[in-house]
């Protein structure tokens, strides 16, 4: 009741003096009638009835909430006080605007990426299905742990006791005919149990049933929105069309709905993988796994389910040889929860920006603590004679306060516009790796965070003047505010200590923010200078998919029509050199892998030899890409066509495997496979960072890309997918492109092209981590620095200004103006020496958290340390010569006569 009374309390109040001046004029007329005169007769009514304002407050007290009462006039006067000085009010707003917008920013990423979890039902329950294999040497640098192989799967599948739904997956290549042009579109093949899974239905249309699975029925697909949107224009009629892919016509059964997204997949199309369980042996680990695990089942469960299933598979399935081999390999399970499988490795990066970025909000708020200091100490007169009139310390501290919290909630509104332009951009031109890229986005959560920032920032940097101006000290402050009145005496040090501490922490902090970017800048120059194996520059990649047996019948003609659009490539003007592989380095394609044994030392029984990476090149792959020939020659045409029993190595292997990469010419090779033979290694190359320039080189066998099956002797080995290098100056221009793109449609009017990219643009990518969080350091570092230096500009300013007379009376007394410049230089360097000392202390301790970030530098590293405290004290000297330069050129006679 009270509550809705105080919204009327306006009307109330009227009302109530209406009856009041009723009651005295009924009061005074009753006078009149007894013959008073009318003055006196009003005047003894207004006696009779009392103080008229004492009654009328009591009533206005009575009918409000005394609280919301004393806010909303605070209120008023805080929004009055700000209109009053538009310039410092402007000025702080700005500071607050940019810091907590970039908080607000970089918080939105934290959380649509790390907190917010997965878009699927219950996604406490998913998970990703993962195997380590310790014992299999030389994998962890092939690929992300050990796989799934067909036969895991349905061991796994079907004889699980912790899992509702499991399924395996994988990304592929499609080409698409008869909608326009020829293209490749990105596919997915998937098992039973994927989709089920995810528990997402389609829009349109249904899930890949069990059915679809067989080898042999009709073949199906799902549609992803985008897809169905770009192609077919939102037609619901899409449902039962075919589309032919891959020469083959296929049945679209369904669409997926518009916020679907697979994992950190852009997907066009999901197939199903239809796995021949009698085609499957013991390995072929290709697949990644998902699953959905059962109500009140925990992860360790899940592990130590499927780690019983291991010896199962083993004895369930076809090898060639002794199956207890993967004994050795000491398969291990670890199953983690999916959404740690989307993010990686990426929240280590997110939280060092976030930490930066809040670091450049203390600095902010110091910044505006420091003009809310200048400001409180002009108005000190002010408070000092309200003080004397009644205002309690609490009453005037509450109504600092209430103006930085103003201050802060305007700043917020302000920041969540800075906020959302720099998420536009970061979503726009953000690094493809960072996962859920396309999820984030300025939600509640953000702006309940963005709310809270405001109103502690404003606690914050409003706290130290409110106390330091308003507190129980006040009287104090009374009597010198009051003994003051009318001159400018010189400022004590304790009037200036405050200010001083707050711009020593903003350069402290600043020098850390430095520091970070520092090493980032560092390591940066670091990966620059690897040496990656291959020359990136002027040199464009194109992929193509041969789909077998669907376009090409033979085997061997895949390779045939790859070597005729190889020779259409050469004939194009500008072209150098040309030549294709299965994955061009860093293209981030997983490779073909397995284990490499040497004529003469075949492995006992029992034992595995080292896994090492497969990779399958044409003639003169090296040369196109710039890889030096360590020893011997290149493979020929004749190599491939005749199917000679040929191998090239990297450096690194011959060494491992014979000491020297001349001492390897002529030694043979061959995979553990029993019965397929050796091969002659007649070639040694440079080692190639294939796994990014700060990961080491990978130990790499080259094989021809047409030569006798690895695994089946007498059948050919076919490559349908590779990668084109071209060298020319012309590189990456439309005009190149759209030649490369009719060079292959005359060989083959069906075969489209697909990830177009220079190799620049490849290496750029693989850099894109590194470069994200060095831009993001190196912002927030920018900012600190700029920010700081405010400080200590202002902080000399307002010296300058409080000490005119002080420097007046000094010059008066025959003191030189590079005397009175040096002075108020040497303040100013004495806080950033403090600052610069305080910041080396700190970012020894915080920047051992970078360890894992950083390539060829150590966190501790004295160049990087030595030039951020130089360009600190060289900034600071400029921001306070310019202050000092003002104070040297003050006239001692207008000085003095000012006071």
């Amino acid at each position: 009741m009270r509550f809705r009374k105080f919204f009327r309390r306006s009307k109330w109040d009227r009302e109530r003096f209406e009856e009041i001046e009723s009651y005295v004029r009924i009061e005074t007329d009753e006078n009149i009638a007894r013959g008073m005169p009318p003055a006196e007769a009003q005047d003894a009514a207004r006696k009779k009835f009392g103080n008229i304002t004492l009654v009328r407050e009591e009533i206005y007290r009575m009918n409000t909430a005394s609280f919301l009462d004393a806010m909303s006039r605070n209120l008023r006067y805080g929004l009055r006080a700000l209109n009053r000085n538009r310039t410092f009010t402007a000025v702080a707003l700005l500071t607050l605007a940019i810091g907590i917008g970039a908080n607000t920013a970089v918080f939105s990423v934290v959380n649509s990426v790390l907190l917010k979890p997965l878009p699927y039902p219950k996604p406490e329950d998913l998970v990703a299905v993962r195997q380590t294999a310790p014992g299999a040497a030389g994998l962890g640098s092939i690929s992300d742990g050990l796989r799934i192989s067909g036969s895991m799967y349905f061991t796994y599948a079907e004889q699980n006791h912790t899992f509702q739904s499991l399924g395996v997956w994988f990304p592929n290549l499609v080409n698409v005919t008869g909608l326009a042009e020829p293209e490749q579109a990105r596919g997915l093949l998937v098992s039973d149990g994927v989709l089920q899974t995810l528990a997402v239905p389609p829009m349109l249309g249904r899930w890949l049933s069990e059915v679809d699975q067989k080898p042999g029925n009709p073949d199906t697909m799902i549609l992803s929105y985008g897809y169905w949107r770009r192609h077919f224009g939102e037609d619901r009629s899409v449902i039962g069309r075919k589309l032919m892919v891959n020469a083959r016509p296929r049945e679209i059964v369904g669409v997926m709905p518009e916020n679907f997204r697979f994992l950190n997949l852009n997907v066009d199309m999901i197939a199903p993988l239809a796995l021949d369980r009698r085609l499957l042996s013991l390995p072929g680990f290709a697949f990644q796994s998902i699953g959905r695990l059962k109500p009140g089942v925990t992860i360790e469960q899940a592990n130590a389910d499927l780690t019983r299933l291991l010896p199962v598979w083993m004895e369930s399935w076809p090898f060639q040889g002794n199956p207890h081999l993967y004994d050795s390999w000491k398969i291990t399970l670890g199953i983690r929860p999916l959404k740690q499988d989307v993010v990686g490795n990426v929240s280590g990066i997110l939280w060092l920006v976030m930490g930066t970025i809040g670091i450049v909000m203390l600095i902010a708020c110091a910044n505006v603590a420091n003009l809310l200091l200048v400001r409180a100490d002009a108005r000190q007169q002010e408070l000092a004679i309200r003080a004397a009139l009644g205002a309690g310390w609490g009453r005037i501290v509450r109504e600092l306060l209430l103006e930085s919290v103003l201050l802060g909630l305007i700043g917020g509104a302000l920041g969540i516009g800075v906020a959302e332009e720099a998420l536009r951009v970061l979503v726009a031109t953000g690094p493809a790796s960072l996962p859920r890229l396309a999820e984030i986005s300025l939600d509640g959560r953000a702006l309940l965070f963005t709310l809270a920032v405001s109103l502690l920032s404003g606690l914050l940097f409003g706290l130290i003047p409110a106390l330091k101006y308003a507190g129980p000290r006040i009287s104090l402050t009374l009597q010198g505010a009051l003994r003051s009145a009318g001159r400018t005496a010189s400022v004590s040090r304790e009037r200036h200590r405050a200010r001083n501490i707050l711009v020593v922490a903003q350069v402290a902090l600043a020098l850390v923010l430095l520091v970070c970017s520092g090493l980032m800048i560092r390591t940066f120059q670091a990966l620059r200078h690897v040496e990656p194996g291959f020359a990136h520059e002027h040199l464009q990649t194109v992929r193509i998919f041969v789909p077998v047996p669907s376009l090409v019948r033979e085997p061997e003609q895949v390779t045939r029509l790859q070597n005729a659009v190889l020779d259409k490539f050469a004939a194009i003007p500008g072209v150098t050199s040309v030549a294709c592989e299965s994955s061009v380095p860093l293209e981030g394609i997983e490779p073909d892998w397995d284990g490499i044994s040497v004529e003469g030392q075949e492995a006992r029984e029992g034992e595995v030899p080292p896994l090492r990476r497969f990779k399958y090149v044409s003639p003169g792959v090296f040369q196109t890409l710039g890889t030096k020939m360590i020893a011997g020659r290149d493979y020929t045409w004749v190599d491939l066509y005749g199917r000679r029993p040929v191998a090239i190595v990297s450096e690194n292997l011959a060494r491992e495997l014979f000491g020297s990469p001349t001492a390897a010419l002529g030694k043979r090779i061959g995979t553990r496979v029993p019965g397929t033979g050796f091969r002659e290694i007649v070639g040694v190359v440079q080692d190639v960072r294939e796994n990014g320039v700060q990961e080491a080189a990978p130990e790499t066998v080259y094989w021809p890309l047409l030569m006798a099956n690895l695994y089946r002797p007498g059948q050919p080995q076919i490559i349908d997918v590779v990668t084109y290098a071209i060298r020319s100056e012309r590189a990456g221009t439309e005009a190149f492109v759209s030649q490369l793109r009719q060079a292959v449609w005359s060989v083959n009017s069906n075969l489209p092209l697909a990830a177009v990219r220079t190799m620049q643009e490849v290496y750029d990518q693989s850099m894109a981590q590194t470069s994200f969080t060095l831009i993001m350091l190196a912002i927030a570092g920018g900012m600190a620095l700029v920010l700081g230096l405010v400080g200590i500009y202002g902080v000399m300013a307002y010296s300058v200004s409080q000490r005119t007379r002080e420097v007046g009376i000094r010059m008066a007394l025959g003191a030189q103006p590079g005397a009175v410049r040096g002075m108020f230089v040497r303040s100013g360097l004495m806080l950033c020496g403090i600052g610069v000392a305080v910041g080396l202390v700190a970012a020894a301790a915080l920047t051992r958290f970078m360890a894992s970030l950083l390539f060829g530098i150590q966190p501790f590293d004295p160049l990087t340390y030595a030039a951020t405290a130089l360009i600190l004290l060289t900034a600071a000297l400029t921001a306070s010569y310019v202050p000092a330069r003002r104070a040297a050129s003050v006239d001692p006679i207008e000085a003095l006569r000012s006071e």
